[in-house]
């Protein structure tokens, strides 16, 4: 079996109702919810939540609301993998079966994205395999702003090397994270050699946690919409 889980807590804080806010004409949570199922890649599209206006608006957009998320996973400090090996167990998942996290706040997902990222988990064998894109600067040559409003270097032996010369670096994409069940219960960590990475190219990629991130994002939907970049 494989289930997509859509984490989707009503509890937002610095983004209120942010679930289901509306992005672009509709509940943000409904391009995840679409998403999952153009992909034709689940047997079930469950989303996760301890809040009534997220489960309605999650059905009427074709996803399944088996459960109420219990209080205890719907905090401010519970992280992902609980809230994900949660739904596993709920959904009575085999060792063998497979649980793609993904995020209710990522409009830019693909149904192809999440093909690919299926592919990936079964031809390298690993026990995840998420989004990810590249740094668009050299992480290497980061600056600090110091008490006293002077900057200094993170790696000061890096100020004369050529950017070109220096390894390219990756971070979480935030959108979605394959993996098998036995890892999500167990609690393999993500971001560990246990995981593949499923390339995406940095115009597809925003985190939306704070409004100026929800602004952003709305702009670049726009003109990925209009030149179907």
């Amino acid at each position: 079996m494989r289930i997509a889980v859509i984490p989707a807590r009503g509890g937002s804080k610095r983004i209120p109702r942010k679930n289901v806010r509306p992005f672009a004409g509709k509940p943000i949570i409904g391009w995840s919810i679409e998403a999952a199922l153009a992909s034709g890649r689940f047997d079930r599209v469950v989303v996760s939540t301890d809040d009534p206006e997220v489960a309605q608006v999650s059905v009427e957009f074709g996803a399944e609301v088996p459960f109420v998320r219990p209080s205890a996973l719907s905090d401010d400090h519970t992280g992902t993998g609980p809230v994900v090996r949660h739904a596993v167990q709920e959904c009575g998942l085999a060792d063998g079966d497979l649980a793609c996290c993904l995020y209710a706040t990522a409009p830019f997902v693909t149904s192809g994205d999440l093909e690919r990222g299926l592919d990936v988990l079964e031809s390298s064998g690993a026990e995840y395999a998420f989004s990810a894109t590249t740094f668009p600067f050299p992480i290497q040559r980061a600056l600090r702003v110091t008490e006293d409003g002077r900057v200094a270097m993170f790696q000061p032996e890096h100020l004369e090397t050529r950017s070109q010369d220096l390894e390219e670096a990756w971070h979480d994409a935030g959108q979605f994270y394959w993996g098998r069940a036995s890892a999500w219960r167990s609690g393999t960590p993500l971001f560990s050699e246990a995981a593949a990475a499923v390339p995406l190219p940095r115009h597809q990629v925003q985190d939306i946690d704070t409004p100026e991130d929800w602004i952003r994002a709305e702009f670049m939907f726009r003109v990925l919409q209009e030149f179907g970049a």
